[in-house]
């Protein structure tokens, strides 16, 4: 090991003894029958939507920015029906990781697989939009099925957590950390599709304000840097776990055409409506827990502020 190199953490300190217990009850949870998973799910969004009220706060807030025609009654059941999709999305996720090709012989639709083998075609690798669903993990296990592919993937603060998620993902999925643009380069010189989700608020110094469910969200424009790369095609993926919880589809959409623009806010703007198209399809299937407005020319955070 170099001196500037730093040294590998010792997982077994006991700060890291939580995380063990955690991925190891999902690894065990992962044994049994995928029906019995997704009951457990249900039951465990219900639990957390009652007992964690912030994350509860911020959802609402979100669903009632992006979906103001909802009636209060209305937006609390989407708000819980989130909440069950995200924790059954957790015992997706270590399916993803873990589980043998045997456990995921559920029904899959894939729907525009023309699109992508296109992109392909023009033989400069491809940029695969994608969007933070509650199927994101699961939905790349299915994917990798069909197609090869590297996600991008930002460092969990968690150094285990991080490692354990990247081991899984990578059985399966080509791995880059995000900053690491030459791998990504290298990846479309071969012309390889390269995964990347640019649908959270990573804060104002990189980003402009771009409508998205028609308010102001602090966008990044990497996104048509990630393109002029290697002057790649980029388009669309969403992944979608069916209504009757025995299936899953998963969706390629046209090329986006004629990007980037050379104006950063257009092309933000694109590439949102594009993300805001497939969480349409079902909205309580992305992880509106998360502060997607949490930039704000006001304040950070200052749509979630809560008002007496």
């Amino acid at each position: 090991m170099s001196s500037n190199q730093a040294p590998e953490p010792s997982f077994l300190a006991p700060r890291y003894w939580p995380t063990w217990m955690g991925m190891g009850l999902l690894k065990l949870i992962c044994k049994l029958p995928y029906s019995w998973q997704i009951t457990l799910g249900r039951w465990l969004g219900i639990v957390m939507y009652h007992l964690f009220a912030s994350r509860r706060h911020i959802t609402d807030v979100n669903l009632r920015l992006c979906f103001p025609e909802l009636s209060d009654t209305e937006r609390q059941a989407w708000v819980k029906q989130t909440f069950i999709h995200n924790a059954i999305g957790l015992f997706e996720s270590s399916m993803s990781w873990w589980a043998p090709d045997s456990k995921l012989d559920m029904p899959i639709t894939l729907k525009g697989e023309q699109h992508l083998k296109a992109a392909l075609a023009q033989g400069r690798g491809v940029i695969l939009l994608g969007g933070h669903f509650s199927t994101l993990d699961l939905g790349g296990r299915l994917f990798s099925r069909y197609f090869e592919a590297d996600v991008m993937y930002r460092q969990h603060n968690n150094p285990l957590m991080d490692k354990m998620i990247r081991e899984g993902r990578g059985n399966h999925l080509g791995t880059i950390e995000r900053e690491n643009l030459r791998q990504v380069l290298r990846a479309l010189r071969k012309n390889r599709v390269v995964w990347y989700a640019p649908d959270q608020d990573f804060g104002p110094k990189y980003s402009v304000y771009a409508p998205f469910f028609g308010q102001d969200a602090a966008t990044i424009t990497a996104t048509s840097r990630l393109v002029k790369l290697n002057n790649s095609p980029i388009l669309m993926f969403s992944q979608h776990r069916n209504p009757d919880n025995k299936g899953y589809e998963l969706e390629f959409f046209p090329i986006i055409e004629d990007f980037p623009s050379g104006d950063e806010m257009a092309d933000a703007s694109r590439i949102n409506a594009e993300i805001e198209r497939a969480i349409r399809k079902d909205p309580c299937q992305y992880m509106w827990v998360h502060r997607r407005f949490k930039t704000h020319p006001k304040g950070k955070n200052y749509l979630y502020r809560k008002t007496d």
